[in-house]
């Protein structure tokens, strides 16, 4: 895969993709977010993959908008930058062509695989509703996250105002929405921001040992699971235990099922096939 703005590589069943730039503090572009679109379409379902890391290269995960977009007309309402292969989804166009950004994130909630976040440095505006669309976050101490939006006259629009609330309550949400303010690591922490806070130099160490329990863990399994905890207080209650129960069933029925049980009574490590 050759990319211009991120780095894709392979470790066993995990991957890590990077964001690739460094020297502006891996700020997004809309070439940024298309590849993201298009690397999201190769990697969402690939059955080799049991585990995702995302990382940004250099200092920041990412210092959100690259400002320089406000420059042109890229980010006007009525010339937004759109895929015109990929289908109308409304008769707005800006609307369309935000929801089609929107796509850059979203593969990676939907993904039957666990990601992580790896974050360090900045995580802000885009920067951290890219983190939000990660399963789990982990945070490197001296870390910044907020969503800077408001200072340029516009909203968090790439799922920050759904994904935020979900992680630390709807007040907290507003408050940092609204205030376009900053907080340091161990405030995200504490509000559930991230799951995990580490010393930086520990970052990268921290996350490999994370992504491979977890891709480790029955695949099919991990992708019932998320798929049910994603529906989790967003669905009717007797709905979420619909989903949870259809994802036991594949379970029940799968090899990897046996294959669990036979290597618990072994007493060896299980070696999961995904059927």
């Amino acid at each position: 895969m050759a990319y211009a703005t991120l780095q894709f590589e392979r470790d066993g069943h995990v991957g890590w993709l990077r964001l690739s730039r460094p020297d502006r503090l891996n700020a997004f572009t809309p070439e940024m977010w298309r590849e993201l679109r298009e690397i999201g379409e190769e990697l969402r379902a690939d059955p080799d993959l049991r585990a995702l890391v995302f990382i940004g290269e250099g200092r920041a995960f990412s210092s959100g908008i690259d400002t320089s977009v406000f420059s042109g007309d890229t980010l006007d309402g009525d010339t937004l930058e759109t895929d015109r292969n990929a289908p109308r989804r409304h008769d707005d166009p800006a609307v369309d062509a935000i929801m089609q950004t929107q796509d850059s994130y979203t593969w990676l909630e939907e993904a039957p695989y666990a990601t992580i976040a790896a974050v360090r440095g900045y995580a802000l505006g885009a920067g951290l509703q890219l983190a939000l669309a990660c399963d789990v976050r982990v945070f490197a101490e001296g870390t910044k996250a907020g969503l800077l939006e408001f200072k340029y006259g516009i909203l968090p629009d790439l799922g920050g105002t759904q994904r935020l609330p979900r992680a630390v309550g709807a007040a907290k949400a507003k408050e940092l929405i609204f205030t376009a303010g900053q907080i340091d690591a161990e405030e995200a922490f504490r509000i559930g921001l991230t799951q995990r806070l580490v010393p930086d130099a520990e970052l990268e160490a921290t996350v490999r040992e994370l992504a491979a329990t977890i891709a480790a863990q029955p695949p099919l399994a991990v992708e019932g699971a998320k798929r049910a905890v994603n529906v989790a207080g967003t669905v009717p209650t007797r709905d979420g235990l619909r989903i949870e129960a259809e994802g036991q069933a594949v379970c029940l029925r799968s090899d990897d099922m046996k294959e669990a049980l036979a290597a618990f009574v072994e007493r060896r490590a299980p070696s999961y096939q995904r059927r």
